[in-house]
């Protein structure tokens, strides 16, 4: 790949037409998709074209298809389904129905196709491009068009993007509208766990997935569904016995509520079908518990769309359109997809080859195979829940006599107990015992440490906060006693879940092993803390919790100002010095401007920034958002961005300003920082396994060389050991940030989108990789 930053400046679409419809199933986020279009489209000097109600629309030609312009696509991005519509259309499958979409496009000049949907829609818009020239050639004959438009439109462009909540599209980890319906399906759960709760009730809930389990599954993990009914993995022969058997075991374990989850199309070994009906019967005949069903139907596609829908949505847009900018007659229809957190593009047939794989697999019982087929991060959403759901009976478990403790340090950060959760039975499983340490290092230089066990940790997933309570002290203080508490508890290992302060912690520890044999342990560190700001890891748990409560709020405090006249808001988030959450907040919230510490301004740059919201609210434009980070300048306060914005938009608009506060620590974990808790927590735990088993000699455990103190953390597309000692020179210690982010590429993004002039690289994108060739071992930024 070419190493010299790639600008798309270069990059014209002047006298290009681009039109963008979407088509199918609708999902959250596909508005979010059109409006990236739209802007980038613009931003690029092209034409953009809405085709409504999908193919339909374009056969059907006339009102259906209508140049936008950049305030076509205002306020739709928090705006769930698809703001132009979607149908099911018969005639594009008739060779009738595509001359008549040609001649319509034809007419207009337009010769570039953006379309968003699912398999089916992007299949036809592949075969529409293979048959384009044939078409234009009959329109000539039949006197339609002239010979000069068949030479001068003589190729069409597709790229597609997938939005689908199925998630059942092969090489691309998420589709668009998956985290979403993940959303509503989690907070059906939680709201059906507490009266469950209160009746000792079974409920059996079916979800949607008609060919693919995938939101049946990693509902299943986010929730600790006591059994689930996936498509891809039918349960063995006698299921009936061994569920009944293992709900009843629950039951006997003073577990007050069982949660069963069925995916629309689940089936039994003989590809029939297992419906929610059937296993409700089963568990009222044989066990007599109190059951009952829910049918979620069209609720998951509903409401709005996730911060992550958004941000994927958005950068799948802008990619899209540079991919249509840059394709060529030989290039092959793309789609433009995500591969754990970078944007790829991959050859359209050989995507929906795959995606026809997998069923043909399952059709023919192959079920293994489709698991395979699904891809690395559905594989280990399946091993991962079998691994948690399932206790052995202790005679089975290995005893090794290894004790490994558990402990959250930092601030509170949604998701911390589904990492713990998953590190305490994963831990079990090895054969461990596993201690709890409360209150973080703190609590444990005063002793306070109990061994807990598979049954205590059930249910935690859900929960928000730290159960085990965490502190902000490090332990440098506490050597001496930390240390006593190791050698009496005998512990072997240390499994560390937190922010910065857990990354400080254990450099700490590192650097007292000359002094305490104690520390000479495996120890590893999980990153857990809203600012998103831990080196070595693209992500840690709570951050996209903490962003969805950024970007609800904002669409919250946006609607406030709906029936007063133009109004802006300048809104605080937190983040130390990080501008995680400020700068993917303004880009899912559709912010103006996002002010960070990483990105330094002057006053010149305020007041361009006010002089452009005050042009834009000139337009039919009601409403301006402006995000800044708490330590992003100590000078221009919140207080004096408001000020300044006030005055200087005095007749044009009116300011409001909010701090959002610790409410960006709170809340239920969000479906991502579940998963993300649970799988990274479980990969931790097993390493830690590995690790003892290496370092035990003579009796007794020693570990002493930089590569038994890591952090786990996820890089691009891999989850990642680094040994903490290497980390230090990639970290600002003063600011407590790591010195490259990845998410600094997209802040250009989020001012194309609320249009600035600006410098975009895009080195990273433009390659057409191959889905049989997209790395195996990912383990994804997906959940």
């Amino acid at each position: 790949m070419d190493h010299q930053p790639k600008f798309f400046e270069n990059l014209s679409g002047a006298g290009k037409a681009i039109a963008v419809l979407t088509s199918g199933g609708d999902a959250q986020g596909m508005n979010a998709a059109v409006r990236a279009v739209v802007r980038m489209g613009i931003y690029v000097n092209a034409k953009v074209y809405f085709i409504y109600e999908g193919y339909q629309g374009m056969v059907d030609g006339g009102d259906n298809i209508v140049e936008v312009s950049w305030e076509s696509v205002s306020s739709i991005l928090q705006v769930g389904g698809t703001v132009i519509g979607s149908a099911r259309c018969k005639s594009f499958r008739t060779r009738e129905g595509r001359l008549q979409a040609a001649l319509n496009l034809v007419r207009r000049g337009i010769t570039n196709l953006c379309v968003i949907g699912g398999d089916g829609s992007l299949t036809g818009a592949n075969l529409f491009r293979e048959e384009w020239s044939g078409l234009l050639e009959e329109l000539a004959q039949k006197g339609k068009i002239d010979a000069e438009a068949v030479k001068k439109y003589a190729y069409l462009n597709i790229v597609g993007m997938v939005g689908s909540i199925d998630n059942d599209f092969c090489g691309t980890d998420m589709t668009i509208g998956t985290d979403s319906a993940l959303h509503r399906i989690i907070e059906v759960v939680d709201a059906i766990m507490t009266t469950a709760q209160s009746h000792q009730r079974t409920f059996v809930l079916e979800v949607m997935g008609r060919h693919c389990g995938y939101l049946a599954l990693v509902s299943a993990l986010a929730c600790g569904a006591d059994w689930v009914f996936i498509p891809e993995y039918p349960p063995e022969e006698g299921w009936e016995d061994t569920m009944c058997v293992k709900l009843s075991e629950n039951r006997a374990r003073k577990k007050r509520l069982n949660i069963i989850i069925v995916a629309e199309g689940a089936i039994d070994c003989h590809n029939k079908p297992i419906t929610s009906e059937k296993v409700k019967d089963l568990v009222v005949q044989r066990l007599g518990f109190d059951t009952r069903v829910t049918i979620l139907g069209h609720v998951q596609r509903g409401g709005t769309p996730s911060a992550f829908d958004r941000i994927l949505a958005s950068r799948m847009g802008v990619e899209a359109v540079l991919a249509l900018l840059e394709a060529t007659p030989d290039t092959p229809a793309c789609v433009v997809s995500l591969s754990g957190n970078q944007a790829v593009r991959l050859p359209l047939m050989e995507c929906v080859q795959m995606t026809q794989e997998v069923q043909k697999a399952m059709d023919e019982g192959r079920f293994l195979e489709a698991v395979r087929l699904r891809g690395r991060s559905f594989e280990n959403n399946l091993n991962t829940y079998k691994l948690l759901s399932n206790k052995r009976p202790d005679a089975e478990l290995p005893k090794t006599n290894f004790n490994v403790a558990v402990l959250n340090v930092g601030a509170p950060a949604a998701g911390m107990n589904a990492a713990v959760r998953a590190a305490v039975r994963v831990g079990i499983t090895e054969g461990h015992k596993i201690f709890a340490v409360i209150d973080g290092f703190e609590g444990f230089a005063k002793g306070k440490i109990k061994e807990i066990s598979w049954g205590d940790v059930g249910g935690w997933t859900g929960q928000g906060g730290s159960i085990l309570g965490t502190k902000r002290t490090l332990p440098a203080k506490y050597l001496e006693k930390i240390a006593e508490q190791m050698r009496t508890n005998n512990i072997n290992a240390l499994m560390v879940i937190g922010g910065f302060e857990a990354y400080l912690g254990l450099l700490e520890l590192s650097a007292a092993r000359e002094k305490y044999d104690e520390f000479c342990v495996p120890m590893v560190m999980v990153p857990a803390t809203v600012s998103n700001n831990v080196p070595g890891s693209d992500f840690s748990i709570g951050a996209d919790t903490a962003l969805n409560t950024i970007t609800d709020t904002c669409d919250r405090i946006k609607q406030s100002a709906s029936g007063t006249k133009r109004r802006v808001f300048i809104i605080e988030t937190m983040g130390g010095y990080c501008g995680y959450l400020a700068n993917m907040g303004g880009l899912a919230a559709g912010a103006d401007a996002a002010y960070i510490f990483e990105e330094q301004f002057d006053i010149r740059e305020l007041q361009a920034n006010v002089e452009h919201l005050t042009e834009k609210m000139k337009t039919s434009i009601q409403r301006g958002l402006v995000l800044r980070n708490e330590n992003c300048n100590e000078n221009y306060t919140t207080d004096f961005i408001y000020q300044l914005y006030s005055e200087e938009g005095k007749g044009v608009f009116d300011c409001r300003k909010n701090v959002l506060g610790h409410m960006q620590q709170g809340g239920a974990p969000s479906p991502f920082d579940r998963n993300f808790g649970t799988k990274i927590s479980a990969k931790a735990m097993q390493w830690i396994s590995k690790k003892l088993k290496e370092t035990y000699r003579k009796g007794k455990v020693f570990a002493n060389t930089d590569d038994s103190v890591c952090l786990l953390g996820m890089r691009r597309r891999n989850l990642v050991f680094q040994p903490v000692v290497e980390l230090k020179s990639e970290t600002d210690f003063v600011h407590r940030i790591p010195k490259e982010q990845w998410w600094l590429k997209l802040r250009p993004l989020m001012k194309i989108l609320a249009k600035y002039k600006t410098s975009y690289d895009v080195s990273d994108s433009g390659q057409l990789e191959h889905v049989a060739m997209l790395p195996k071992e990912a383990e994804t930024g997906a959940i």
